[in-house]
Order: structure tokens, then C-alpha cells, then sequence
């Protein structure tokens, strides 16, 4: 019998990346907003099922001979490569939308107003704040928020998938 080699951790962030931008794409389409691609429980859903699906896979490839520490590293690894992609589309995006800069400060500009306690003068800091550093916000925070759903999607990934690994012993016998 064959043995198949399982998928590299590079072509599953891939995968994920692209899964994630045509559904952001999708949904700007659709919606009509295009000031927030990439955020959203369905995208953050995508990343974590993705995540626990392809680990589950290279695991069933490597006969479950696998520990925990080597199945959430390669789901690490796969959320380090679409979170470096998706950021690229991101600044792609802007590059092929200018108005989406201004787009993103107008939307975050009406959640201020909508939310209670916060004054005039408030808001307006805010917003300078995020027009100076608005790719430092942009990227700072899809990388964070990309980390931090991939770490819990790699987590469950890692944990659900079944482990029988081999040592060197049962290996001899």
C-alpha cells in the first residue's frame, strides 16, 4: 500500500486564504461595504473549520503517529502563511480601491457616534488617531485577530485529532 504524503502547511494557509478572500469579497458585494474585509464570524468560522479539518487530515496521513505539539505547530504554521497573504490582498485591496481608507474611517467614525458616553471631542481624537495610523491599525489588527483565531483553531485541531504515536521501541518489536 501507497503511502500519501500530506499536504504542506503552506498550501493549506493558501487554501484558507483564498477560502477567506472570496468569501470577504463576497460579502463586500453583497453587503455593499467595503471598510472592513476579512472581519466577521464567517470569515473567523472559515479559518477555524479549516484549520481543524486540514489537521485532522495530515494527521489520518501520518497513520496518527503524531503528538499534539507537532499537529498545532503545523496549523500555526498554516495561519502564519494566510495570515501574510490575506494581508497582501489588504494592501492590494487599497491599492485597487483608494476610496477604501476612507471608507474604513467613515464606518469606524458612525460606530462612535452610535455608542453612548463617548463625547465629541472623543470621537474626533479617535479619528485622528486612525487616519495617522490607519495601516498600522490594519495590519496590526488583522495579524492579531488572524493569530489569535488560527492559535484556537490550531488548538482544536491538534486536540480532536486522533494521536498514536510510535516510539522508537514499539517500533523495533
Amino acid at each position: 500500500m501507497e503511502e500519501r504524503k500530506p499536504l504542506s502547511h503552506a498550501l493549506v494557509g493558501v487554501t484558507i486564504a483564498v477560502l477567506v478572500i472570496i468569501i470577504s469579497i463576497i460579502t463586500m458585494l453583497v453587503a455593499g461595504n467595503t471598510a472592513k474585509p476579512g472581519s466577521g464570524l464567517i470569515t473567523y468560522a472559515i479559518i477555524i473549520v479549516g484549520l481543524i479539518v486540514f489537521i485532522n487530515l495530515y494527521g489520518r496521513l501520518k497513520n496518527n503517529n503524531v503528538v499534539f505539539g507537532e499537529l498545532f505547530s503545523y496549523g500555526f504554521k498554516a495561519t502564519a502563511v494566510y495570515t501574510v497573504i490575506f494581508i497582501g490582498f489588504l494592501i492590494l485591496f487599497s491599492l485597487l480601491y483608494p476610496d477604501f481608507k476612507a471608507n474604513a474611517v467613515e464606518a469606524t467614525r458612525t460606530q462612535l457616534e452610535t455608542q453612548r458616553g463617548i463625547t465629541e471631542q472623543q470621537a474626533e481624537q479617535s479619528m485622528e488617531v486612525m487616519e495617522k495610523y490607519f495601516w498600522v491599525l490594519a495590519i496590526g489588527g488583522t495579524t492579531l485577530f488572524f493569530v489569535i483565531v488560527g492559535a484556537i483553531g490550531s488548538l482544536i485541531g491538534a486536540a480532536i485529532t486522533k494521536k498514536n504515536p510510535q516510539t522508537l521501541f514499539h517500533q523495533s518489536n
